[in-house]
């Protein structure tokens, strides 16, 4: 039987499930693929799950059958895209990197991340117009929080150590600031660039953008 994500509800399976479910893994991730564009571009509210079928060649009841109903759908989204971007932060190696070049690294990649990944940070404004209600039904996005402030705390106790980070540097504010420069470049490409005629995502600027990440949270940690 399928997979079920946590908390979903149980759905008769379809007349159609044998055939589409020889290869599950594949079928939930196509969903997954498609149903992020289109909650991504829609929102909760505006996204359809016959539409999701529609491009996913399947139907609205193989969906529930994975999924359980769209919001079950919408928090398989909302997990995957979160997970995602803490697994690539556990795979920094930065217990074998000098505290200045680990911060710089991990700013570097979230930086990366995010612009590679335009849905995430879109999905991300979305939630908080919702007020997060969905991300607080997760128990999976629960238990993200710790991994990636860890990550950072580990950094920070070595640069302490060190002499090179300020004693009272807490690993909240600078996830803070890391996430606050990424989201804002991407979800605000487009006012920014009405107001001021500046593209924050111009290739062209991209370098000194991602140096300028790493220099403000540095000088933000420098020890006093």
């Amino acid at each position: 039987m399928a997979a079920q994500v946590p908390g979903a509800v149980p759905a008769r399976v379809p007349a159609d499930a044998p055939d589409r479910t020889r290869d599950p893994d594949r079928t939930r991730a196509d969903i997954l693929d498609v149903a992020t564009s289109e909650f991504a571009d829609k929102g909760y509210a505006g996204a359809r799950v016959d539409e999701i079928a529609a491009r996913t060649s399947t139907t609205k009841r193989m969906i529930y059958y994975y999924f359980g109903n769209k919001e079950q759908l919408y928090i398989a989204v909302l997990e995957r895209a979160y997970t995602g971007i803490r697994a690539v932060e556990q795979e920094l190696d930065v217990d074998h990197l000098d505290p200045v070049d680990a911060i710089r690294r991990l700013a570097e990649l979230t930086f990366d991340h995010h612009e590679s990944h335009p849905d995430f940070v879109r999905l991300v404004s979305i939630e908080n117009i919702d007020r997060a209600e969905h991300i607080a039904r997760s128990p999976v996005l629960s238990g993200l929080a710790t991994p990636a402030v860890d990550v950072l705390a580990r950094i920070l106790d070595r640069g302490r150590e060190a002499g090179v980070f300020r004693a009272d540097a807490d690993p909240l504010d600078v996830h803070m600031v890391i996430s606050a420069f990424c989201v804002f470049r991407t979800a605000n490409r487009h006012t920014f660039h009405a107001i001021f005629q500046r593209d924050m995502l111009d290739p062209a600027r991209r370098d000194h953008y991602r140096a300028l990440l790493g220099d403000l949270v540095l000088a933000h940690l420098a020890a006093r």
